[in-house]
């Protein structure tokens, strides 16, 4: 039944009732109307406008829920359908609904998958140029240094050798961003040594406490799933130093049945509501590009824990 039709039914009943009340009911009206009559009357047109009230709120109920859905749906977070029983216009439009948000999650998986792939390859683009180009550069002037300092006289040598050691530390520096946007050792010795050295040089330059609970024995994992999970840690960590005031910080990577879980807390004051900027956002959408599940939760002195939850994919 459509639309029109549902709602000029429920009408009619509610009329018909009112007209067999009338017909049937030992009723009459004067002229003038006298006041038992007119509360009579009153109380009849209440009756059927509450009836009225209650038969649409429940013949234009599947609308409501719809409604909601459209004012809540996040493509970030998919999976929410409303149920596609029932036929008429209302049913169809669900179902047409439905098949929007399946179209619209496929699509957005899409383009953040095409967007993530070439945000990694410019990474090891500006990886390389760095390796080669700036690394190369200021390794070749921290040896003309070496030599002009052996061959200089005080104090001329002393401050050669300051400048030997600003140079080394920008070396180092420049090496660390490379290992920063091209995790080497993640394609060269696999997931838990590349979490391994991420939390390692973390700890050094930022000063947090780090402790890494990482099981023996986990599944094998794609270069794709294993390359989402260090990126979800490095963001989380990152998020955890800046915004945290933690003193604190727990990774874990461990298997629950066919999953791998990847769970990075901090002991920071936390927050009432996580406000998910582009940092969480890329998270989110880096797991939706492996078939992830991502969680964050926080609390007002008792930190925030990133989980991400891995549903174990065999290699191809």
């Amino acid at each position: 039944m459509s639309l029109f039709w549902r709602i000029f039914a429920l009408n009619a009943v509610v009329l018909g009732s009112a007209t067999a009340l009338l017909l049937w009911a030992p009723v009459t009206v004067s002229v003038p109307v006298v006041l038992t009559e007119a509360i009579i009357l009153v109380s009849g047109l209440a009756v059927m406008l509450v009836a009225n009230a209650a038969l649409l709120r429940i013949g234009l109920a599947p609308l409501d829920r719809l409604t909601r859905l459209m004012t809540t749906v996040d493509l970030l977070r998919p999976g929410h359908r409303l149920p596609e029983g029932g036929r008429g216009e209302t049913a169809e439009l669900i179902r047409t609904f439905n098949a929007m948000l399946e179209r619209l999650e496929h699509e957005r998986a899409s383009s953040s998958a095409r967007a993530l792939f070439a945000q990694e390859a410019e990474r090891r683009r500006i990886a390389q140029e760095l390796h080669d180009e700036v690394g190369q550069s200021m390794t070749a002037i921290l040896l003309s240094l070496e030599r002009a300092a052996d061959e200089a006289d005080e104090p001329l040598r002393g401050e050669l050798r300051q400048v030997q050691e600003i140079t080394r530390a920008s070396l180092d520096e420049v090496r660390r961003l490379v290992r920063r946007l091209r995790p080497g050792v993640l394609e060269d010795l696999g997931l838990v040594s590349a979490l391994t050295s991420l939390t390692s040089e973390f700890a050094t330059h930022v000063g947090l406490r780090v402790v890494r609970r990482f099981d023996t024995g986990l599944p094998a994992l794609d270069q794709q799933t294993e390359l989402v999970l260090y990126r979800v840690a490095q963001e989380a960590l990152t998020n955890a130093a800046r915004h945290a005031d933690a003193g604190q910080v727990e990774v874990s990577l461990h298997r629950t049945g066919e999953a791998v879980v990847l769970a990075v807390a901090d002991d920071g004051g936390g927050a009432e509501a996580v406000r998910e900027g582009a940092g969480i956002r890329g998270m989110r959408e880096r797991a939706l590009l492996i078939g992830a599940t991502l969680d964050i939760t926080s609390h007002p002195r008792a930190g925030t824990t990133v989980r991400l939850v891995v549903p174990h994919r065999k290699q191809p």
